[in-house]
C-alpha cells in the first residue's frame, strides 16, 4: 500500500509543480515586458516633462552653466505680455484653422472619388499617399523651387508669364497661403486615407434601403454617409488639429518664417528662444503654454466625437 501511495505520489507531485512553475514564469514574463516598457515611458515622456515644467519657472540657459534660479511665473508674464508673441499667435491660428479645413475638405472629396473601385484606382491611391511619405524638410525646399517667381512652375500653371506672377514667398500676404497650400498637398492625403476607411465600414444595405425608398444621392449622402464617417473624419481634424500647431519644419524649410513675421508660427519661436537665444526657461513657459492651448482644443473635439458616438 506503501508503495502504491508512493507511485501516486510520483505521478502527481510533478505535474503540480510544474503547474506551479508555469503560472510563476507568466507573471514574470508579464513583468519582464512591462517593467521596461515603463521604464522608457518614464524616461522619455514622463521625467521630461516634469523637468521642463520646473524649468519653465526659471531663468535657465542651457550654455549660462550656472544653476537655475526660480523667479516664479516671470517667463509666463513676459510671454503673454509680449504683443509680438500674440502675432505668432495669430500667425498659427489662421494657419490651423484655414489648413485643418482645406485638409477636411480636399481629403474627404478625394476620398469619396475614390470609394468606388475602377481601373486604376489603386494606383491613383497610391500615388496620391506619397505626399504625406515624404520628409517635411524635404518638402518645404521641393516647393521653394516650384514657388520661385523666375523659374518655378507654379505661377506658370496659373497662366503668368515667367518671371511676371506674383512672389509668393517674398509677399507677406502670400507667405502664410503659400504655406497652408504646401500644408494641403501633403497632408490632404491623411484625411483621405481614414475617410476612405470609415466609407469602406458603411454596410451597403443601408445604401440599397435607401434606393429601394427613392431617396436622392443628397439624402443619402446627408443621412448616411456623412454620419457613418463623421467619427473618423473628427479623429482626422483631431490629429491635424495638433500636428498642425506643433507645425516647425515645413516653415523653416519653406519661408524660416519669413519675410518679416509674415509666417512666423508659435512652434517656429520657440524653437528661436530655446537655442538661438538659449533662454531654456522662457522656452519651456511657452511650450506649456502651447501644450495647454492645444489639450483644450483637443477636449473640445473629443466631447463632439462622444456626442458622434453616442447618436
Amino acid at each position: 500500500m506503501d508503495q502504491a501511495k508512493s507511485t501516486r505520489e510520483a505521478f502527481v507531485s510533478p505535474t503540480v509543480g510544474v503547474h506551479h512553475r508555469r503560472t510563476l514564469s507568466d507573471d514574470a514574463l508579464r513583468r519582464l515586458f512591462l517593467w521596461p516598457t515603463l521604464l522608457l515611458l518614464i524616461a522619455f515622456n514622463i521625467f521630461p516633462l516634469l523637468y521642463s515644467l520646473g524649468l519653465s519657472f526659471t531663468d535657465f540657459s542651457a550654455i549660462a552653466n550656472q544653476p537655475p534660479n526660480f523667479i516664479g511665473l516671470q517667463n509666463y508674464r513676459d510671454i503673454l505680455g509680449d504683443p509680438q508673441l500674440w502675432v505668432y499667435f495669430r500667425n498659427t491660428g489662421f494657419y490651423v484653422v484655414v489648413s485643418v479645413a482645406l485638409e477636411t475638405l480636399v481629403g474627404f472629396g478625394l476620398a469619396l472619388l475614390l470609394w468606388r473601385k475602377f481601373r486604376g484606382s489603386s494606383l491613383i491611391t497610391t500615388l496620391i499617399l506619397t505626399p504625406m511619405m515624404l520628409s517635411p524638410v524635404v518638402v518645404g525646399l521641393f516647393w521653394k523651387l516650384i514657388f520661385n517667381p523666375n523659374y518655378g512652375i507654379f505661377n506658370y500653371l496659373l497662366g503668368y508669364p515667367p518671371g511676371r506672377g506674383p512672389d509668393w514667398l517674398g509677399n507677406p500676404t502670400l507667405a502664410i497661403w503659400a504655406v497652408v497650400i504646401v500644408d494641403v498637398w501633403m497632408w490632404a492625403p491623411y484625411v483621405m486615407l481614414l475617410c476612405l476607411a470609415g466609407l469602406s465600414a458603411i454596410p451597403d444595405y443601408l445604401y440599397e434601403a435607401a434606393e429601394i425608398d427613392r431617396a436622392s444621392p443628397l439624402f443619402t449622402f446627408w443621412r448616411i454617409t456623412l454620419p457613418m464617417v463623421a467619427p473618423l473624419l473628427l479623429i482626422a481634424v483631431l490629429f491635424r488639429t495638433i500636428e498642425a500647431f506643433k507645425t516647425f519644419d515645413l516653415v523653416m524649410g519653406l519661408t524660416g518664417g519669413g519675410p518679416g513675421d509674415a509666417t512666423e508660427l508659435v512652434a517656429v519661436n520657440l524653437y528661436r528662444i530655446a537655442f538661438p537665444n538659449w533662454q531654456t526657461g522662457k522656452a519651456s513657459a511657452l511650450a506649456y503654454i502651447v501644450l495647454v492651448l492645444i489639450i483644450g482644443v483637443s477636449n473640445i473635439y473629443i466631447k463632439y466625437l462622444n456626442q458622434i458616438k453616442g447618436d
